[in-house]
């Protein structure tokens, strides 16, 4: 059987596309974004049906986010977008979907071959 598309999001990218307060919790706006990714990896993204294979990167104060039922957390040692990249460039026998509005990201990661969205796609 196949692998499921592996999406991977950009959790210090989306959590900070709405100015929410997030900055003065960090790691709670990545466990709630974390939460509100969980029924996606059954339901899939539009354009990309499920199963999906979700990864949740985070970096910096959100670091100790704990994984959880259908999300993967992947703490960055270092920059959460050169994670993203590894992550890619990890898997380039199956479908890669990275969630971010990093202009400099997007090019990085669609350079490998993946597909990028916004994080509209993940955020109501």
């Amino acid at each position: 059987m196949d692998a499921p598309p592996l999406v991977i999001v950009d959790a210090a990218n989306v959590v900070g596309s709405v100015p929410d307060g997030w900055w003065r919790d960090r790691r709670g706006a990545a466990e709630r974004l974390r939460d509100r990714l969980v029924p996606y990896a059954a339901e899939g993204l539009p354009g990309v049906p499920g199963p999906l294979e979700l990864v949740l990167v985070v970096e910096g104060a959100a670091r100790g986010v704990a994984s959880v039922a259908g999300v993967r957390v992947d703490a960055a040692p270092g920059s959460g977008d050169d994670r993203i990249v590894e992550l890619v460039a990890g898997h380039p026998d199956r479908p890669r979907l990275v969630v971010t509005a990093d202009r400099e990201l997007r090019r990085r990661v669609a350079g490998l071959g993946a597909g990028v969205t916004g994080p509209r796609t993940v955020r109501p």
